[in-house]
């Protein structure tokens, strides 16, 4: 069937088709047709979506993504065909089923992944089924492979290169501002990309942001690492493993993060940056994504293995995670206090502890530090007002103002104290209320929303104590925050006593 172009600016792989058009190819919404454009010769595939008004007959709505192949005009007549659907879908269904994927299997769904011949709910019901039924080391490995050999890899001829990543699950966790400069100020290259929030109130490249622009293409990224030491930037720019960022967009909404494919995620990473050495942080701890110690050590012995089959060498640290890092959830926030401790700041220590004893881990792996003294060298960089100046380095190379100051990092203007019911002490602070009320705020999209926790887990407080406040930069995300905190109760304070038995008095 021959169709006039129109061109439509839709960021989705797919052509509009009127209904009656779509009846006489016989396809249906989801389907595949081929255009064909006779005069250039060119094709492109693309899935079907039907409407009965916004099209008329004979004419193929094109949308931005597909013309990007097919560079037809607008007005152009193209040949239209109904087309197979592709054999990746047969896998996923496969996986679907409780199957498990093969190496080719793998490549080939990847493939369409990056490709963008999967619909929006295909690759849903990729990353659903593979949460559902897990993915073993093989397929873990397949995966990661098919990850890095789908983009661009960074290659550098100066050795080792660090690298680190959190699996998150636990707020606050901004130590990546302070471990890249730590590492970088000790001479060692770390081209950290990272990914934005999944379940989170802010991921790494949110905090970032704050602080300097953090999208570039990877030749981009290893010329600033080789030049500053270390860079901080959004792994979705860069087209190194670009299939994990698309996965990662159909996670988000059902704010879920697949083991197998989170460990592909991070080992391609890393694989794709050219990384020797690599730091895994892995939080524990009641509502966080790993909830006890057994498991967290099963985890990271897969990362260790997947590392030693891709000729990494992997050092995983279990971290506390029933506690928020620091005192701060949201990307304003977070990145003025991870400023204040480069700045010469003592507090928070839960916030220079995890930080410095990771930082020390790759000091010691990449023989930089003694066994056993890698968070003493780590503190002594921080101290000395050298990580401090690597990081002003970094922001200035990424775009960014080096005089930055933590004093010019604001939350909203709006906030909400949230006070201490009764005398006693905080016995919970759960995580994932927490974030859910952080991002019901507006974080990490708006930069100042977020939470500030007054009392953490075990300080003893007064009634009408402020426990934590919630930060908004809009007044109606706020009262939504607020509306969701008092069903959540996110907090609990006690006394001492829990419970008096016999209930019942004697008289």
């Amino acid at each position: 069937m021959k169709l006039n172009v129109k061109l439509l600016d839709i960021a989705s792989r797919g052509v509009l088709l009127n209904s009656t058009d779509a009846r006489t190819l016989r396809v249906r919404d989801g389907d595949r047709v081929l255009l064909i454009d006779e005069v250039t010769g060119r094709t492109a595939q693309a899935y079907v979506d039907t409407t009965d008004s916004i099209i008329e007959p004979g004419v193929v709505g094109v949308y931005k993504p597909v013309n990007a192949t097919l560079a037809a005009g607008d007005g152009a007549t193209v040949e239209v065909r109904s087309a197979d659907r592709p054999r990746s879908l047969v896998h996923i269904k496969k996986k679907m089923d409780g199957g498990r994927f093969t190496k080719d299997e793998t490549v080939e769904v990847i493939k369409d992944v990056v490709d963008d011949t999967l619909s929006a709910g295909e690759i849903s019901a990729y990353v659903t089924a593979s949460y559902i039924h897990g993915l073993d080391l093989d397929e873990i490995e397949y995966l990661t492979r098919a990850m890095v050999d789908t983009g661009e890899r960074l290659r550098f001829t100066r050795h080792p290169i660090v690298d680190k990543h959190s699996i998150g699950g636990v707020p606050g966790n901004k130590i990546s501002l302070l471990i890249v400069p730590i590492i970088a100020a000790s001479g060692l290259l770390i081209p950290k990309t990272s990914s934005r929030a999944i379940t989170g109130a802010g991921g790494t490249a949110d905090l970032m942001e704050v602080l300097a622009p953090v999208d570039f293409p990877a030749s981009e990224v290893q010329r600033m690492t080789e030049k500053a030491g270390g860079v901080i930037v959004w792994g979705g720019a860069t087209n190194i493993a670009p299939a994990d960022d698309k996965i990662i967009a159909h996670e988000y909404p059902l704010r879920i993060d697949a083991r197998g494919q989170m460990i592909a995620s991070v080992m391609a990473k890393k694989t794709a940056v050219d990384a020797d050495l690599v730091i895994i942080d892995i939080p524990v701890g009641r509502n966080t994504k790993v909830e006890d110690v057994q498991d967290g050590r099963k985890l990271a012995r897969e990362f260790i293995d997947i590392g030693e089959r891709l000729g990494m060498r992997v050092e995983c640290a279990l971290s506390y995670g029933e506690s928020p890092v620091g005192h701060t959830i949201g990307p304003n926030l977070e990145v003025r206090e991870a400023l204040t401790v480069l700045e010469g700041a003592t507090e928070p220590n839960s916030l220079i502890q995890k930080s410095i004893s990771l930082a020390g881990m790759a000091l010691e792996m990449a023989g930089k530090a003694a066994p056993g003294q890698g968070a003493e060298v780590a503190a002594d960089v921080l101290r000395s007002g050298k990580a401090l100046d690597k990081m002003r380095q970094i922001i200035e190379i990424q775009g960014g103002d080096p005089n930055v100051k933590a004093e010019d990092l604001q939350p909203g203007e709006y906030k909400f104290d949230v006070r201490a019911p009764q005398d006693g002490y905080v016995i919970e602070l759960n995580n994932r209320s927490l974030v859910t009320l952080a991002r019901f705020a507006g974080s990490p999209y708006d930069h100042g929303a977020g939470l500030y926790i007054h009392a953490k887990k075990g300080k003893r407080v007064k009634k009408g104590d402020p426990i934590f406040t919630i930060y908004a930069e809009r007044e109606w995300r706020l009262s939504r925050a607020i509306e969701v905190g008092r069903a959540l109760m996110p907090v609990v304070v006690e006394g001492m006593v829990i419970e008096r038995i016999p209930q019942d008095r004697w008289v």
